[in-house]
């Protein structure tokens, strides 16, 4: 037995008990029948001409349904009659290569049979302005080159910035279509003036380049789509920031505010920019935006097979394995890092041998005054918090609260 096994083997695993978490969460039936419901509502679909080129910009998020949204998106521009192919928005997603990008879209289900158009993808962009500070913008050259662009995207609160415009359409137009270039000049002077910067440089692409419209979702906390709205592109500045505050409230949340040690299962960038979201975490990889739950250590057990290797957001959890560790394709950690120019997220964290030791020592080192009854809540990944596990010491909290179920009784924490 090696020094770590001898300094962790008598560190007690807790109990866990199975727990549904409610939320506030109204749900759209038929996905596909709202995105053409919107897109004629709108009238959006009477801006493409007969014989258009119309640029479908598709970013590297697990957005729910998203095959669903492009299809629609893609069948009704062709009853339009423009002709719509799908470039990834997606900034040094994908590993910053073209084919990389490619690849992440089809991990998504994002394919040419799938949504009934070609994905041209390329790290290819056109410089179209600056602003008064000397950054520059750029945009993708197949979408610049088209005649129409149409931008698809999630609203929902960002991983390292507040402001009145965090993750969306404007964001998406600005660093998703901005590719590398375009992220990393979004990014240069850090997330400190991200709120301003995203804005005021989707401002220039609105003007210079031909977007005619957005099609935005808001999701609720199953990760479902809750809304699904069609907007011009001259109303966008507008109408965003109404459209986050109604994501942020059917945002979900771990019903517990303080608590030990939180265990998830896998990270991945295709369910967060960060690998985790640290609106649910807790876990922010700068000082621009901050929520969620007081924890003390947090463990990483695994990453999503989607993810292809990209750890970004690993440098959040304390602890982690060898395992996890081998799957690891630094380039593509890197490649965001340096274009963020948050490198926090990247580093690692404690590597134990197996997932066990890698708990037991989260436990030793929280500080909980009596490690037998540790606080520890187990989830699978920040977008599916509907079911957590949570340990016996917190059931009679739990008990009292109306938003939490109690579904099985104690059993040993399996790893």
């Amino acid at each position: 037995m090696n020094i770590l096994n001898q300094m962790l083997t008598d560190i007690p695993m807790p109990k866990m008990v199975k727990v549904r978490q409610h939320f506030h969460a109204p749900q759209l039936e038929d996905v596909a029948g709202e995105v053409r419901k919107t897109l004629h509502e709108t009238n959006v679909l009477n801006r493409i001409n007969e014989g258009d080129t119309v640029a479908i910009a598709v970013g590297s998020r697990g957005v729910a349904d998203l095959p669903v949204l492009v299809r629609e998106t893609a069948a009704e521009i062709k009853k339009a009659g423009g002709i719509p192919f799908i470039v990834p928005a997606m900034g040094s997603h994908g590993g910053a290569t073209g084919e990389g990008q490619k690849d992440v879209l089809e991990q998504l289900g994002v394919t040419e049979s799938a949504c009934g158009a070609p994905i041209h993808s390329s790290m290819d962009v056109k410089r179209i302005g600056e602003l008064p500070n000397g950054l520059p913008v750029y945009i993708d050259k197949n979408a610049y080159e088209a005649d129409k662009i149409v931008v698809i995207n999630r609203i929902k609160p960002h991983t390292a910035f507040r402001g009145p415009v965090e993750s969306g359409l404007m964001k998406m137009i600005t660093i998703g279509l901005g590719k590398q270039k375009g992220a990393e000049a979004a990014h240069a002077y850090s997330f400190k003036y991200m709120a301003e910067h995203v804005p005021e440089m989707a401002k220039i692409s609105l003007s210079e380049a031909p977007i005619i419209f957005g099609l935005a979702t808001i999701e609720n906390a199953y990760d479902r789509p809750a809304k699904i709205i069609a907007v011009p592109a001259e109303e966008l500045e507008n109408a965003e920031p109404d459209l986050l505050i109604e994501a942020k409230s059917l945002m979900p949340k771990i019903h517990f505010d303080q608590f030990d040690v939180l265990v998830v299962d896998e990270l991945g960038k295709d369910i967060s920019g960060d690998g985790m979201d640290p609106n649910i975490t807790g876990n922010f990889a700068t000082p621009y935006a901050s929520g969620g739950p007081e924890v003390t250590r947090t463990v990483v057990l695994g990453l999503t097979e989607k993810t292809n290797g990209n750890a970004n957001g690993i440098g959040l959890a304390h602890m982690t394995t060898k395992e996890v560790v081998n799957q690891i394709s630094w380039e593509k950690g890197y490649a965001n890092a340096l274009t963020s120019t948050v490198i926090d997220v990247i580093k690692l964290p404690m590597v134990l041998e197996t997932k066990k030791l890698a708990v037991q020592a989260a436990i030793k080192t929280c500080n909980a005054f009596d490690l037998s009854k540790v606080r520890l809540v187990r989830i699978k990944n920040t977008l599916e918090i509907g079911h957590i596990w949570i340990s016996e010491s917190m059931i009679e909290e739990a008990e009292k609260n109306t938003n939490l179920d109690i579904l099985s009784a104690p059993e040993p924490l399996v790893l």
